[in-house]
Parts: C-alpha cells; structure tokens; sequence
C-alpha cells in the first residue's frame, strides 16, 4: 500500500522534500551566522534598535507622546498584514470546493506531479496553514505592541516587570513575531507554486531562498 501511494506521489513528494530542505538549511546557515557574527541579519540589528529605542524613551522626560505614537505607526503594520492573511485564508477555502473546475487550468503546466483530488486538497491545506499562522503571528504582534504602549510610560518602580529591559524584550517578541509573520508570506510562495506542479514549487522555493538571503542579510 505504501509503496502504492509512493509510487503515485512520488514527484510531490520529492519536490516537497527538497523545498523543505532548502528552506531549512537556509534557516539554519543563518542561525549559524548569527553565533560569529550577531549584527549578521536585519532581523538581530532591528532588536539592538528597539532596544536602545526603549532604553532612551523610558530614561527621558517627556518622550510619552513620541513613543504612544512610535508604536501606534507599528501597530498599523501587523493589522494590515494580519487582515490580508484573514482575506487569504478565506480565498485558500473558496479554492477548497473548485477543484473539479480548475483541474483543467490548474494542472495544464503539471507535467510530472500528481493530479489526485486528495492531493489537491492536502496542498490547500498546507497552505491554509501557512496563512493560519501569519494571521496569529501578526495577532501577537499588535497584542505585544498594545501592551508595551501602556508599559513605557509607566515609572520604572519594579525591575523584574517594568524596566527598560523587561519592556524591550516585550518589544523584540512583538518583531520576533512580525518576523515570523512574513517568514509565513514568503513559504506561501513555494507552497501556491505547488498547485501547478512538484518542479514549479521547486523554482520558486531556490528563489525564495535567493530573496530571503538579500533581505535578511545586513549590508557592511
């Protein structure tokens, strides 16, 4: 039976394992990079901002209205990208009861994949997920930046819940979560080139990783 299975899917399987593989190991080389060098990525010099960004606010007088309007500009981020993953989810489930009408346009290009409606409707899964989790990413994004709002302006009297630091690293979860957030979006490229075929999903996943390396590495 498993070899059965196998041998019908064995070409969605493979460039399945092999975009995995790419992304993965892409993660990994940065993490990597991160240990020699932790200025190596946008991502670790945008914490080290927000964190001395927090430490200047809260160590001033009179910095209440920049910061309430700083993170208001912050917010407005995340509410967008989260409402557009909500809109994206609904469109992946609309796509969920199409498949006997797009079979024809869909796999035209779908030269080495399989065809099966089961197939067809794990790949919108897969995809419904990636959008899932944007959503609650950029959720926790807008929830962190809320409470970090209230927590800047408030005197620093307990070390442990309202220092400079605690709140800064109230702030770097929210960009950790707006990272992973986008980190979603872009999976979500590879994954859609995947309802035209195993090889397009491939392409799209060596791009994504080309892309990913520009964007995430800092320049100097």
């Amino acid at each position: 039976m498993w070899k059965t299975l196998f041998d019908i899917f064995s070409s969605d399987l493979i460039g399945f394992a092999l975009s995995a593989t790419l992304l993965i190991a892409y993660h990994l080389f940065l993490r990597h990079k991160l240990k020699t060098d932790p200025a190596y990525t946008i991502h670790a010099i945008n914490m080290t901002a927000r964190a001395a960004w927090v430490e200047g606010v809260m160590s001033k007088e009179g910095q209440e209205i920049l910061a309430v309007q700083t993170l208001r500009n912050a917010i407005m981020g995340p509410s967008f990208l989260g409402s557009t993953a909500a809109l994206l989810m609904i469109g992946t489930l609309t796509l969920t009861g199409q498949g006997d009408k797009l079979d024809y346009t869909w796999h035209s290009l779908n030269i080495i994949g399989a065809v099966q409606q089961e197939l067809w409707l794990a790949k919108l899964l897969l995809l419904l997920l990636d959008f899932l989790m944007a959503f609650m990413c950029f959720a926790q994004a807008v929830r962190l930046l809320t409470h970090v709002g209230f927590m800047i302006n408030v005197p620093a009297r307990d070390p442990r819940r309202n220092s400079p630091q605690f709140v800064a690293a109230q702030l770097n979860r929210a960009g950790n979560y707006h990272w992973m957030g986008m980190r979603a979006y872009y999976i979500a490229v590879p994954a859609a080139f995947w309802l035209f075929g195993p090889h397009f999903m491939v392409v799209a996943s060596i791009a994504a990783v080309v892309m990913l390396y520009h964007l995430d590495h800092a320049p100097g």
